[in-house]
C-alpha cells in the first residue's frame, strides 16, 4: 500500500483534516447511547454523507466512523465479534467518498481507545491491547484506509500498543492524544512526555499530536508545547469547536465558523500541519478554516495572550508540564521553529 500522507505532506505545508463525527451522526438522527459503528451497515448513505461534508467543506483527510470500533467498545453492543467488519465497513464507504472527489483525499482510519484500563489498576495487558488495535487495523486495511489514525488516546501504555498493532498490519499510522487534565491527559502524560515517547518508538507516526480536550485555546497551549521541544515529525490540531454547553436538552459547542478560522491560523502558526476540528466541528467551520489557511499569510508563532485573546481563556493556570502557581512557557527549550 503506497503511504499517500507522505506523498500529500511533501507537496504541501499544511493540511485540513475533518471535523466531528459523533456530533454530525446526532444531528443525523443517531440516538444518545447507540453504536455509531452500527451505521456503516445500517445507514450507510448517512456516512457517506459525513465523509463527503467534510470533503465538500475543503478537508484534505477525513477519519473512518470506526472510533468505537474495537472490541471492547463494541461488546457493550453485543458485537464485539465484527470489529474488523465494521471498521472494514466504514473505509470502504471512505474510499469510495476519496476516489470520487477528484483529488487526492486521505482515508483515516479512527482508532478510538478500548475504555478499559491497563494492568495493575484494570485488567487490559499490553497484549490484549495490541490483539484488539490490530484485528481493527487489519479491517481498516482490506477497506482501503491510507493511514490508520489512533485518537483520544489518554494513557502512554494504550498509544504503544497501537503502534505496535500498525506495524503488524503493515500500516502507516498517526496519533493524537487528549489533554482534558490541566493539561495533562487523563493518565497524567504531559505534552514534553509525548514528544518524548514519539520518539522512542519503533514504528513512529507520520504525524502526532492533540485532539479534543477541553477547548481551542487549551489544545494550542498544548501544541505549542509539542513545537518548543523541536520534534521533526509533523504535529497533528484538532480541537474542539469551543465549549460545549447543554441547550435544550442537548450538548451544543459555542464555538462560530470564524473562531476556528482563527483557530486554524493559530493552530498553522504554533506548528501544526494537520489541523482540523474535533467535537462541535461541522463543515460550516472547516470551509472557514480552509479559506483562512489559504487567504491569511503565514505569522509568527502566538503566545499564550495572544491565543486567550483570539479563542477564550484557559481552563486551568498551568499547562501540565510546570509549577501551576507560574504562568506556563510552552517557549521554554525552543530549539528549533517549524518552517
Amino acid at each position: 500500500m503506497t503511504n499517500a500522507l507522505s506523498k500529500l505532506l511533501e507537496t504541501r505545508d499544511w493540511l485540513l483534516a475533518d471535523g466531528a463525527t459523533g456530533t454530525n451522526l446526532f444531528n443525523m438522527g443517531l440516538a444518545s447511547g447507540d453504536a455509531p459503528e452500527m451505521w456503516n451497515e445500517e445507514h450507510p448513505e448517512k456516512i457517506h454523507a459525513l465523509y463527503k461534508g467534510a470533503v465538500d467543506a475543503g478537508s484534505d483527510l477525513f477519519l473512518t466512523n470506526s472510533f468505537g470500533g474495537n472490541a471492547s467498545r463494541l461488546k457493550l453492543h453485543g458485537a464485539e465479534k465484527r470489529a474488523r467488519e465494521l471498521s472494514r465497513m466504514s473505509a470502504e464507504i471512505g474510499r469510495e467518498v476519496a476516489d470520487a472527489s477528484g483529488r487526492t483525499v486521505i482515508v483515516a482510519g479512527s482508532v478510538g481507545p478500548t475504555g478499559e484500563i491497563f494492568a495493575p489498576m484494570g485488567t487490559l495487558t499490553h497484549e490484549i491491547a495490541v490483539e484488539m488495535f490490530h484485528e481493527q487495523a487489519e479491517g481498516l486495511k482490506e477497506g482501503g484506509a491510507d493511514v490508520l489514525w489512533g485518537e483520544t488516546i489518554s494513557a502512554p501504555e494504550e498509544y504503544k500498543a497501537a503502534a505496535e498493532a500498525a506495524a503488524l498490519a503493515g500500516m502507516p499510522w498517526c496519533g493524537t492524544m487528549s489533554f482534558d487534565t490541566a493539561g495533562r491527559t487523563m493518565m497524567g502524560v504531559t505534552s514534553s512526555a509525548m514528544v518524548e515517547m514519539v520518539g522512542k518508538l519503533k514504528h513512529p507516526p507520520l504525524a502526532f499530536g492533540a485532539n479534543c480536550g477541553v477547548g481551542a485555546s487549551d489544545l494550542l497551549r498544548t501544541v505549542l508545547g509539542f513545537s518548543a521541544l523541536g520534534p521533526e515529525t509533523p504535529l497533528i490540531a484538532k480541537g474542539n469547536a469551543g465549549i460545549p454547553k447543554y441547550v435544550d436538552g442537548h450538548i451544543h459547542y459555542d464555538g462560530t465558523p470564524e473562531l476556528m478560522a482563527d483557530y486554524a491560523v493559530l493552530a498553522r502558526d504554533s506548528g501544526a500541519t494537520i489541523i482540523g476540528g474535533c467535537c462541535g466541528t461541522m463543515p460550516e467551520h472547516l470551509a472557514k478554516m480552509r479559506e483562512a489557511l489559504e487567504t491569511r499569510p503565514r505569522g509568527e508563532r502566538p503566545t499564550l495572550e495572544i491565543i486567550a485573546e483570539r479563542l477564550g481563556g484557559y481552563s486551568s493556570a498551568s499547562d501540565g508540564t510546570g509549577d501551576a502557581a507560574n504562568e506556563p512557557r510552552p517557549d521554554r527549550g525552543r530549539r528549533r521553529r517549524r518552517a
